[in-house]
């Protein structure tokens, strides 16, 4: 018997192995030359993320992985933001060389850390989950290569706004000095939230390689990790909640992995039911019908509200992580993605944790023990200088998930305070003073060279069509909603005595979770139909941006909520018709990737053809578009040191007026 489990296990891993080398064939067949510096950019996270290990295993101890993809990102913000900290307050130049020494130190900071564990006998490495870790690591590299292959058959940094986005690179790149000096006003430097461009610039720099390349290699890793993240977290989620349940083993392992691999499509390469509805039911009726069948064109699914019909006075726009993906600006909420899904996998690590510690009734608030315990917690500190960081990256994360911060910690304090209403309101109160002020000092140098373009707080005048808002996050509200009540249904009937402390107390970790970002994801929907913040977008668009940025993380939260919450329905609920309104929901969330397929269709070409892929150079569109200029361009490039303001023709803005400057 043992022979026969050495064979398998022996088979198993030439598998693997097999696998891992057709792949790299497969991604040097793909890429071509590229290969190099996707490779080096894959590795680099990789080693990253290993030598942060002793720091995120201790912080993601609970899940079966040690937060291993989390590691990779957690290694990125710290060294990044460290990086340009000391370079925002003068103490270093931003160059590749200080670059490497602040990641150097960091590792050496780790491995310090490392000895200490291994002397308390901690362990900090997933040793007895590698498959789990190849599996996660495999998906990464997948869904890394498939969107760098396919940003390969558009890689021109031209058109929409990535003049800007590319802009920022290069200033940042010939900069020693943040923030760069702006490349479009003289008199000043970027006056914008430029961290995301910034961490694309970092990686550049510690790797060696070409603004030129990572321009793209940027937006494709981070779309890789929105894949493998969601899958991590998500995958974690249903193991905790699967644990005691009376089903067969191939069940229990299977059910997390569908689980976070539903999530992983949601976040990264689904689209919404506007493309469901209008590219696919629509069309089908007119067919049938005789009736001209409609066109569809990407981009309606992210400008419905306002547009179809249109209204001159309310034009809104609702994007989400696939769109930005096939489209290929490199945003500051396009960056952040990453970040924030390390922040909601770190509150779901926390909630998990604290909610088993009960603290007894009779402790004292008075007692100085009892405020350490509630004010150094590593999770929450950690939390705090990532939402700090937002306000450099992109500040509506900063407030969305400040409130969703609060959302969790006040239901943990709920559960861990009995339902003692005085400490639950002064604890939580406390805490998120703590995590304010904590975000706002970590980020002072940024803030105060900053001027807000924000006027306030407005009354929104106009408000969506239901059927409008029914199209776009219907689906996962459906899901959500349906969730909600099923935990409900189960736990309100067997309690003899309703609190709200015995309700909390009797749901699972997993679910509760699943609840406050269900919720958290419907709260971010309405707010836009009530207020929005006044900025330059006042005439005609007033709402589009609050909309656009709160939708855009509901839009994430739906999506783990939903890849969670199918599969807790149908294995867990015991009524029939939970059962079916999740298996609906998971035939229409499939059905909604075929966005991806129709929005790569439209954006890229004809894909399944390797001899059209035309690499990751993101400047050959001035051989092309701007033949007359790319000589000068080039020698400027080569031979113009530091970061110059270029005055070119006045003209409209992200046209060919730009172009100089740009590049």
């Amino acid at each position: 018997m043992e022979q026969k489990n050495k064979k398998k296990i022996s088979t198993q891993t030439i598998i693997k192995l097999l696998l891992a080398v057709v792949l790299l064939g497969l991604s040097a067949f793909l890429l071509k030359g590229d290969v190099w510096t996707f490779w080096t950019w894959w590795l680099l996270a990789g080693v990253m993320g290993f030598a942060a290990m002793p720091v995120t295993g201790r912080l993601f101890w609970r899940f079966e992985d040690k937060g291993w993809i989390f590691s990779k990102v957690l290694a990125i913000a710290a060294t990044g933001f460290l990086t340009w900290f000391l370079t925002a307050i003068r103490l270093i130049p931003f160059n590749a060389l200080t670059c490497a020494a602040v990641t150097i130190l960091c590792a050496v900071i780790c491995f310090f850390l490392l000895r200490k564990e291994s002397k308390e006998k901690t362990e900090c490495f997933p040793v007895d989950r590698i498959s789990l870790i190849y599996w996660e690591e495999l998906l990464f590299f997948l869904a890394f290569l498939m969107w760098t292959y396919l940003a390969g058959f558009r890689p021109a940094a031209y058109g929409t706004e990535k003049f800007m986005d590319y802009g920022f690179m290069e200033a940042m790149m010939r900069s020693t000095t943040l923030p760069a000096r702006d490349l479009w006003y003289s008199e000043g430097h970027i006056n914008y939230y430029y961290g995301g461009q910034y961490f694309a610039v970092f990686l550049t720099k510690l790797s060696h390689t070409k603004v030129e390349l990572t321009y793209n290699l940027m937006r494709t890793f981070v779309a890789g990790l929105a894949f493998a993240m969601p899958f991590s977290l998500v995958y974690q989620m249903m193991s905790d909640r699967m644990k005691g349940q009376q089903k067969s083993e191939k069940v229990i392992k299977g059910l997390p992995f569908a689980a976070g691999f539903t999530a992983g499509t949601a976040v990264s390469i689904a689209g919404n039911m506007h493309y469901v509805i209008y590219a696919q039911i629509i069309p089908l009726i007119e067919k049938l019908t005789g009736k001209e069948v409609s066109s569809y064109w990407f981009p309606d699914a992210t400008r419905y509200i306002g547009y179809n019909p249109y209204r001159e006075e309310d034009r809104t726009i609702h994007e989400f992580p696939c769109y930005s993906f096939v489209l290929g600006d490199l945003h500051a909420h396009v960056v952040n993605i990453m970040f924030v899904l390390l922040v909601i996998a770190l509150l779901y690590v926390w909630l998990r944790g604290v909610r088993k510690k009960t603290v007894p009734v009779e402790t004292s608030m008075k007692d100085g023990k009892f405020w350490k315990e509630q004010l150094l917690m590593p999770h929450l500190l950690v939390i705090s200088v990532l939402l700090g960081m937002f306000q450099w990256t992109n500040f509506w994360d900063f407030v969305i998930y400040y409130v969703v911060t609060l959302g969790t910690v006040l239901f943990a304090n709920i559960i861990r305070f009995q339902g003692k209403i005085k400490k639950i309101i002064v604890v939580t109160f406390a805490q998120m003073a703590e995590i304010y002020l904590l975000a706002y000092l970590v980020i002072l140098p940024f803030t105060l060279q900053f001027d807000t373009m924000v006027d306030g707080i407005g009354i929104a005048k106009y408000h969506s069509y239901f059927y409008q808002l029914l199209v776009l996050w219907g689906l996962p509200a459906v899901l959500t909603i349906t969730f909600v009540i099923s935990i409900l249904w189960e736990k309100l009937r067997g309690m003899e005595h309703k609190s709200l402390y015995r309700l909390m107390k009797a749901i699972r970790t997993a679910d509760l979770f699943a609840i406050i970002m269900g919720l958290c994801a419907i709260g971010l929907v309405v707010i836009p139909e009530f207020v929005y913040v006044r900025d330059i977008y006042e005439n005609g668009n007033a709402r589009a941006n609050t909309m656009f940025k709160l939708t855009y993380q509901a839009y994430i939260m739906f999506a783990l909520t939903m890849g969670y919450g199918i599969y807790r329905l149908l294995a867990v609920s015991r009524q029939k018709v939970f059962k079916i309104i999740s298996g609906i929901c998971l035939f229409f969330l499939i059905w909604t990737v075929g966005y991806f397929g129709k929005s790569v269709d439209s954006w890229f070409g004809k894909v399944l053809n390797p001899s059209g892929y035309q690499g990751l150079y993101a400047l050959g569109y001035l051989d092309t578009d701007f033949s007359e200029d790319v000589s000068a361009i080039q020698w400027l490039k080569e031979n113009i040191k530091g970061a110059p303001v270029v005055l070119e023709a006045n003209g409209d803005s992200y046209s060919r007026y730009e172009c100089v400057s740009a590049a």
